[in-house]
């Protein structure tokens, strides 16, 4: 059975929102493999309590892959094995609702949650968080990363085994009284939306629609909007910020067409997310104009 340490940073409060993974192979009672991978989250909209944990930064994985290209190597090993995470309920419900929203299927799952194993066989008035089981433990890594946090989480695992003489981590779940999770499968759920799908096809709406539009914030907090219009098949789009209105291509334009939805105010986060596929498919076109 192979077993895998699994640790998630999200760039917001969203449970699909995942900036990065770590993971870390348990077999022979050690540790044998580590891996860890930046992800580009469906939209670029990281919240400041969530860049002060990790410290990631839009710009740091807006080259990066998505969900799904990122987890295609790993999925194997987490749906045929066993899953480790602490407070594995935040992890495995990133891990299910990204596949979600990436439109792929979410395997069933076996997890063991390393807060709950810490919780029995290390108890502390202090607490069972990462960080303290650690420290408390001697195992040394750089918390909020998530490569070492994976390897925390594995070490711990290791360490309870160490301490009640389990032979596996079945037997340590049957010796301190706990039981392995287990949640089912879900079928792949088309991704709706019918602008995106609309900018998709081409950008060649019925005649008469209304242009698409998005208003953002300014470095001054001042509100512009920003419209795209098909010209002609091609997609064209205009600030009315002060950049804009010269006909040059301004910062909020070149953001909307990478994904970036730090400064949008409108909220329309799907349609963003449509106009960075299409600008990626026709990354050799110009945009403004």
């Amino acid at each position: 059975m192979t077993v895998v340490a699994l640790d998630f940073e999200t760039a917001n409060e969203r449970r699909d929102s995942a900036c990065a993974v770590g993971l870390a192979w348990i077999a022979d009672g050690r540790v044998v493999r580590r891996a860890s991978r930046l992800i580009r989250p469906p939209e670029l909209r990281f919240a400041p309590g969530n860049i002060r944990v990790h410290g990631i930064l839009p710009a740091d994985v807006r080259a990066q892959p998505g969900f799904g290209d990122v987890m295609a190597e790993f999925l194997p090993d987490l749906t045929d094995g066993l899953i480790l995470a602490h407070n594995a309920s935040f992890d495995i419900g990133v891990l299910r609702a990204s596949l979600a929203a990436c439109g792929l299927a979410v395997p069933p799952l076996s997890y063991f949650c390393t807060l709950q194993i810490a919780r029995k066989v290390f108890p502390d008035p202090g607490g069972c968080g990462l960080g303290k089981v650690a420290g408390r433990l001697g195992i040394r890594f750089e918390h909020h990363d998530a490569g070492e946090d994976a390897y925390a989480c594995a070490e711990i695992a290791l360490a309870a085994m160490r301490e009640t003489g389990a032979a596996n981590l079945p037997a340590l779940a049957r010796t301190i009284g706990l039981s392995v999770t287990r949640v089912a499968g879900q079928a792949p759920r088309p991704r709706a939306g019918a602008i995106t799908d609309r900018l998709l096809r081409g950008f060649r709406p019925p005649p008469g629609p209304a242009p698409l539009r998005f208003t953002v914030r300014g470095s001054t907090g001042s509100r512009y909007e920003v419209t795209v219009e098909d010209r002609s098949g091609t997609p064209q789009m205009r600030c009315t910020c002060t950049a804009g209105r010269y006909g040059v291509r301004c910062r909020h334009v070149k953001a909307l067409v990478v994904g970036d939805v730090t400064d949008l105010l409108s909220g329309n986060l799907g349609d963003v997310e449509g106009l960075r596929r299409l600008f990626a498919a026709r990354s050799g076109e110009a945009v403004g104009g």
